[in-house]
């Protein structure tokens, strides 16, 4: 496998984006910044790859966002 799934959503009590993904084994990060998130994901996902053994030469994240907004 060579697409892992990132789930990113927004944390409104702690207000951070947290990242996770199962498919990448300790991957969980928060930032109150989306575009900084992002960022940090893409540096860490290949790190945790290759520590757990199953980095490939080409890897590619696809990114779900939630956020759910309660309105009056």
């Amino acid at each position: 496998m060579n697409e892992y799934i990132i789930t990113l959503f927004w944390d409104d009590e702690a207000s951070v984006w947290i990242a996770e993904s199962p498919d990448i084994p300790g991957l969980i990060l928060e930032s109150r910044s989306f575009d900084e998130l992002i960022k940090r994901v893409k540096t860490a996902a290949p790190e945790l790859l290759e520590i757990s053994g199953t980095r490939q030469p080409e890897i590619k994240l696809h990114f779900k966002a939630e956020h759910l907004a309660v309105v009056a």
